[in-house]
């Protein structure tokens, strides 16, 4: 299974393209879109152009991307939203499968800890992935934590008989 990871944004996008083969997981792709200073829609055509050329180019087949968080500024939310938009477009286009996770479906999948700090998140990534993770950005570490949960996810979901996006809790002492 070819799982793609986003972290989308309009000045930066993080991608992670991860296989995951049994217990195995490997960074096929990874690392950031940053379109030229451009006009808004501009910016979102680089971003449309080269994730349809990186889909074209390693054939992944599920989406994971982290669900739409409320934000303070109004103007950024709206241009994450389009940024993320044209994510979906081309999942779409590609005619792949998705799936959304909350920040902190995301950090619990990967670090067992829905509260992990970004340097708790980037340290287990690099070990899952058996990568230095110290020269990519927070978006490319963000991108393949959420291709990693997915992963995860569908393991658990293929030992336990339940659906690959059940929500499960950790027990309270």
């Amino acid at each position: 299974m070819r799982i793609l990871g986003v972290d989308p944004g309009s000045r930066v996008t993080g991608y992670g393209v991860v296989e995951a083969q049994g217990q195995n997981l490997r960074c096929v792709a990874a690392g950031v879109i940053r379109p030229p200073r451009l006009q808004p829609a501009g910016r979102l055509g680089h971003i449309h152009a080269a994730l349809t050329t990186l889909i074209q180019t390693h054939g992944p087949t599920i989406l994971a991307i982290e669900r739409v968080f409320i934000a303070k500024n109004a103007a950024s939310a709206l241009m994450l939203g389009q940024a993320r938009g044209v994510v979906l477009a081309c999942a779409g286009a590609a005619d792949m499968a998705v799936s959304e996770y909350s920040a902190s479906q995301i950090k619990l999948g990967v670090v067992g800890n829905g509260r992990a700090r970004k340097e708790q998140v980037q340290h287990m990534v690099g070990i899952l992935l058996a990568m230095d993770l110290s020269a990519h950005e927070l978006d490319t570490t963000d991108a393949l934590a959420a291709a990693i949960c997915h992963a995860h996810g569908h393991r658990v979901a293929a030992q336990t008989g339940l659906p690959a996006g059940a929500r499960w809790s950790r027990a309270r002492r």
